[in-house]
């Protein structure tokens, strides 16, 4: 199953996401005079951050609305990421946190898991309710893909509606947990953990340990870390003996050469830089 591959991944790699949330600002000014267009630079930043860091980090996820933001070239430069990313080995989540139901919901997972936009992992919004999840599964079923329902997200309005208690004592994020994670028992792999994930923010640390002992063989896609000011020390207590989760970090890497403004380091080698310190940060590299 795809879970079993991120599960080794993680294993070889430790647990770096790299999130190309790339924005045309994001880039470096220097490195922007290269190209003709936005699209042209940002798809390029994109090929050199793969090229360096696909042996640093465990999985790419790409964040589609910032491709969506520029239209169809944009969108091409989409489709040739994820390509590029699988092309090279490697697995790719696409954060498009889509929630529909019944026949939409099919047609959003034949866009993503099948042709131009194809990806090994999407993100979901599951608070439509279960049957938004459904139509997912006959990809699942396959062993090929997998899927991130939200669960308990990483931004300040989470507490708007997640931590919400419900009549029978739960809160809307431990009861939507609850649910997907039933589901997600059904596709077990060899790892122990399901290709039905959940993704857990580490920006709070007050309910961390619960949600790891609540979910134990759920693997997490885990935002939040550096620019939304999430810390190593959530980190390590959402993951279960340095594996069960991805940690996510987009602005962080994309413009750690803010860091090193000096000359000393190009802005690629400012960005291996950033996720082999992350690595070591967070404590989980697996020799």
């Amino acid at each position: 199953m795809i879970i079993d591959r991120l599960h080794e991944e993680v294993l070889n790699k430790g647990n770096v996401c790299v999130g190309l949330d790339t924005h045309y600002d994001y880039i470096p000014e220097g490195f922007k005079k290269r190209f003709n267009s936005p699209a042209e630079c940002i798809l390029n930043y994109n090929l050199s951050l793969i090229d360096a860091l696909k042996d640093k980090c465990a999985i790419f996820k790409v964040q589609i609305s910032y491709y969506e933001a520029l239209g169809l070239e944009g969108l091409k430069v989409y489709a040739e990421t994820l390509k590029y990313i699988r092309k090279n080995g490697m697995l790719a989540i696409s954060d498009i946190k889509r929630g529909d139901i019944a026949k939409t919901a099919g047609q959003y997972a034949k866009a993503h898991f099948e042709g131009d936009f194809e990806s090994d992992f999407i993100t979901v919004n599951p608070y439509m309710g279960m049957d938004s999840i459904e139509p997912y599964e006959e990809y699942i079923k396959r062993g090929d893909k997998g899927i991130f329902p939200l669960i308990r997200t990483s931004n300040k309005g989470a507490r708007d509606i997640q931590f919400e208690k419900l009549e029978n004592g739960k809160t809307v994020f431990e009861h939507t947990g609850d649910q997907i994670y039933n589901l997600a028992n059904k596709y077990i792999g060899n790892c122990g953990y399901s290709s039905i994930g959940g993704v857990v923010g580490c920006t709070h640390e007050d309910e961390s340990e619960e949600i790891r002992n609540r979910y134990k063989n759920m693997f997490f896609l885990i935002p939040g870390y550096g620019a939304q000011g999430g810390a190593a020390t959530v980190v390590n207590k959402l993951l279960n003996r340095g594996n069960g989760g991805v940690v996510n970090s987009s602005r962080g890497i994309l413009m750690a050469y803010k860091k090193y403004e000096n000359g000393e380091l190009n802005p690629i080698e400012c960005a291996v830089k950033e996720v082999e310190d992350m690595r070591k940060v967070i404590g989980v590299i697996h020799e």
